[in-house]
């Protein structure tokens, strides 16, 4: 059977297929449309389709939409406790009464009587337990919110899930966490790991205050008072500089954050006595929290959904559809689940655009040669990335013993420079480099401590705290980056690599050809290698 999944009510619209228990595809509208998370999260834009993603997924299982057995739209409009008349919520419930018609006319064929609502967060819990390695395992979901509430604690046990706790809203860790993040000068709903990356720079000060007014209830849930940001540093503009009392009130919201998940997790294993646990919501793409829950809470073993997001709802409903109909799909394969190309089809690109390339016989020595000289390589392999993190197939790699390093990478994206860059290394490698965090740890979710003898060698990808958030490569998974990684260290000594999204501030990752070269034309980039071809900055601009 054909399951295809949507997610389109708040942000990061999505698309996910499903078919005869494996997953096929999943990708994200944006890097179809090239609009940042697709969409801003406002009710005007619920009745907004991820059309592109949804009609790539069905080609890239040559299928056509009245080939789909169901549909699942991740937010179930029943279960919203109404609003008053007039209240711009209520516009967003009736784009999802109506979503049904809205994908009929988008992908033309579609029966709408097979669109199913599935509920935001068993979406959530779904995308995690079901994708993960173990059939059964704890669950937990968290993020801003749902259709009423905005956590979710469960277990799965052979596929089904057992709720045990919801929080209702308005009490959001998500939420709570969004308002910091508007309050510090960024873009809610966005740049919430801006923050996470500003509180290292801080001292958490003001943790007993809001100890007091963002607490866990013993059941499973927590309260988020009302709080008054601007008691504890002055609201920022976009853009302006940041002073130690934001770095503070950064740290101090990052550590409450850490405590009450940290109260969550073990409340939930009182409950269920399992040894594993699922993350999935916005708030289990904070690796630095993931990190804490690992290294302090009781569950022995942690799998985060790598598009944690609300983009993973659209493989969540997905699964979870396929799960009720006797298909269960997954384990997941790995992240590399969005748009791939030909080596034809590449050179054509390249062709078409008449830029000079070779087409070296070791790849993996040829970048390895242009990274051990210090220059930046766009690098862009096989099937994109379905999530937020560069892994690989979409990156930007560059030297990671030169401190100046973290700020030209910085300058390239045009990114603010207090956040980090982050390190490729070798699976079997890493333990010798990184401790505290788990290993193997492919999907960049979680932050190890850089041990100090390695700390001097590797600057550029060591955040002010002594932390990498670090991604580790198996030869098997991935053979040629690990042949880079290995070539690399044969040139310079070091088995790491920088690695961080091949884009540009305020623009999706790139996704296809095209993106490809105007992100190489427009940025300081040396080197991009365009899968089994290079491009050289000096040999196209001297053409």
């Amino acid at each position: 059977m054909k399951f295809l999944g949507i997610n389109a009510i708040f942000h990061d619209p999505a698309a996910a297929l499903v078919v005869d228990g494996r997953i096929v595809a999943a990708a994200e509208e944006e890097r179809f449309s090239r609009r940042k998370h697709g969409k801003r999260p406002l009710a005007f834009s619920a009745w907004e389709l991820p059309e592109l993603a949804a009609a790539w997924c069905l080609r890239e299982a040559g299928l056509s939409p009245e080939d789909i057995d169901a549909v699942a739209y991740s937010y179930d409009p029943s279960l919203v406790v109404q609003k008053p008349e007039g209240d711009w919520e209520d516009l967003r419930t009736k784009y999802a009464v109506r979503a049904p018609a809205f994908l009929a006319t988008a992908l033309p064929g579609l029966d709408p009587g097979q669109v199913s609502y599935v509920p935001h967060h068993v979406a959530h819990a779904a995308s995690a337990g079901l994708a993960a390695p173990w059939r059964d395992c704890a669950v937990l979901v968290a993020d801003g919110r749902g259709e009423n509430v905005s956590h979710l604690a469960g277990r799965y046990r052979g596929g089904e899930l057992e709720v045990l706790a919801a929080q209702e809203l308005p009490h959001s860790l998500g939420l709570m966490y969004e308002d910091v993040t508007e309050h510090l000068g960024f873009l809610r709903s966005s740049d919430e790991y801006k923050v996470m990356a500003m509180a290292s720079y801080g001292r958490p000060r003001h943790l007993e205050a809001l100890r007091e007014v963002i607490y866990t209830t013993g059941d499973g849930g927590f309260r988020v008072e009302p709080v008054d940001w601007s008691g504890y540093a002055k609201a920022l503009k976009k853009g302006a500089p940041w002073t130690s009392d934001h770095a503070d009130l950064a740290a101090s919201v990052q550590a409450r954050l850490e405590e009450v998940l940290l109260e969550l997790v073990r409340w939930l294993h009182e409950r269920t006595g399992e040894r594993r646990l699922a993350l999935a919501g916005g708030v289990a793409l904070n690796c630095v929290a993931n990190t804490r829950l690992l290294d302090e809470g009781p569950f022995e073993e942690i799998w985060v959904q790598p598009a944690a997001g609300d983009s993973g709802t659209a493989l969540g409903g997905a699964l979870h559809l396929a799960q009720s109909y006797g298909e269960p799909a997954g384990p997941m394969p790995d992240a590399a689940l969005g748009r791939g190309f030909t080596d034809e089809e590449l050179g054509a690109w390249l062709d078409v655009a008449r830029v000079p390339h070779t087409r070296p016989a070791d790849l993996a020595a040829a970048v390895a040669a242009e990274l051990a000289a210090d220059r930046i390589v766009a690098w862009f392999q096989g099937r994109a990335e379905y999530g937020p993190r560069a892994l690989g197939q979409r990156s930007l790699l560059a030297h990671p013993g030169h401190a100046r390093n973290t700020e030209r990478l910085n300058d390239v994206k045009g990114r603010e420079q207090f956040r980090p860059i982050a390190p490729m290394v070798l699976e079997s490698r890493a333990r010798e480099i990184f401790g505290r965090g788990p290993v193997p740890s492919p999907y960049m979710l979680f932050v190890h401590d850089v041990h100090p003898d390695w700390a001097a060698r590797i600057p550029a990808v060591v955040h002010v705290d002594g932390t990498a958030r670090i991604q580790t490569i198996s030869p098997r998974e991935q053979p040629l980056m690990a042949r880079v990684l290995s070539e690399f260290e044969a040139r310079t000594g070091l088995p790491v690599v920088v690695n961080t999204s091949l884009n540009t501030a305020g623009r999706p990752m790139v996704d296809d050809p095209r993106d490809a070269l105007e992100c190489f034309g427009s940025s300081p980039v040396d080197v991009l290698v365009l899968g089994p071809y290079v491009v050289r900055r000096g040999e196209v601009f001297a053409s």
